[in-house]
């Protein structure tokens, strides 16, 4: 990316359930600083201020100059500028972006991890040119982020990208309807997550393994691992068969443990045409999948970004 004039820094702040990380990003997209700490637990009151105090150090790297500062969070934020929806339970209720801005003195724009992954991945990774972006993470659950033009789509409920709380489509007789935390049964979460993969190999072939540990199986040719990670990988198909239905994006972009599967790049597109509507035809489906191109660092680079398309202001010197 190009270097801008009279753009400002760029701070990003990713609040997760075990670490806080905060970003500097240079105009043209440059790493400029870095930290990682552990994610207070103490309450909300203690989590409050260790991300004000990661956010005024990333701002005091800065030696006064201009700044702008996203946040993503574990969860999403309400109309009335409530926390909902969050794995961090303390966050859930609360008016985070209102307190986090009243601490540091300048306004912040917030949105959870799965739109910073698709605002980090078009912006200047794998889905960089592209006009859609369908950013998935695949992992203990299963979240989804779009972005439009390099814009977040968010919506007027705050739930675009909620796509692990519906009910896998296509489903048959070999598709188990677990229930979900969210109170329905059958969800894309309960089977295409990590603990869902676990599940359904637990099911079917007994003993207790994890989902890295049955993709290792299925690599070194273990028959059951290998059946497990079929099915899983059908179910996967099916899911994001709906999205190119609904979105027709000209990326999916995939985060998360589950998205270091290699095979998953090859078998999942040769699976989806059976399902993508093509009117009686024959064409390509000319979607790409691609694992993200940041890997573990998206996040915190999405929540960076998060200002790019107001020109970088309100601004806030360091």
């Amino acid at each position: 990316m190009a270097p801008q004039p009279n753009q400002p820094f760029s701070i990003g702040v990713d609040v997760g359930g075990t670490k806080l990380e905060a970003i500097v990003l240079d105009p043209a997209g440059v790493e400029r600083w870095r930290e990682r700490v552990p994610t207070p637990r103490a309450g909300y009151d203690a989590m409050l201020r260790g991300i004000v105090d990661l956010a005024q150090r990333a701002r005091q790297s800065l030696h006064g100059a201009p700044c702008t500062i996203g946040i993503g969070a574990p969860g999403s934020s309400s109309p009335q500028g409530l926390m909902k929806n969050c794995n961090s339970t303390q966050l859930n209720g609360r008016p985070l972006k209102r307190d986090l801005e009243l601490a540091l003195g300048q306004a912040v724009r917030l949105t959870n991890d799965a739109n910073c992954l698709a605002m980090s991945e078009a912006t200047d990774g794998a889905g960089a040119g592209s006009d859609v972006v369908f950013a998935a993470i695949l992992g203990t659950g299963v979240g989804a982020g779009i972005a439009v033009h390099g814009r977040v789509l968010s919506g007027p409920n705050g739930l675009a990208g909620e796509w692990g709380h519906n009910p896998l489509p296509w489903s048959t007789e070999q598709d188990p309807r677990w229930p979900c935390y969210c109170g329905q049964a059958g969800c894309i979460e309960t089977l295409v997550s990590g603990p869902g993969l676990a599940r359904d190999h637990a099911a079917r072939h007994g003993g207790q393994r994890s989902a890295e540990s049955i993709a290792d199986g299925a690599a070194a040719g273990e028959p059951e691992c290998d059946a497990t990670l079929a099915r899983w990988e059908h179910r996967l198909a099916r899911a994001l068969a709906h999205v190119i239905n609904l979105l027709d994006p000209d990326v999916i972009v995939l985060g998360g443990g589950l998205s270091h599967i290699e095979r998953v790049y090859r078998t999942v597109p040769a699976l989806w045409p059976q399902w993508v509507f093509c009117g009686g035809l024959r064409d390509p489906v000319r979607t790409r999948l691609t694992r993200s191109q940041h890997g573990d660092s998206s996040g915190v680079r999405g929540a960076a970004w998060l200002w790019r398309d107001a020109g970088g202001a309100p601004l806030q010197s360091g």
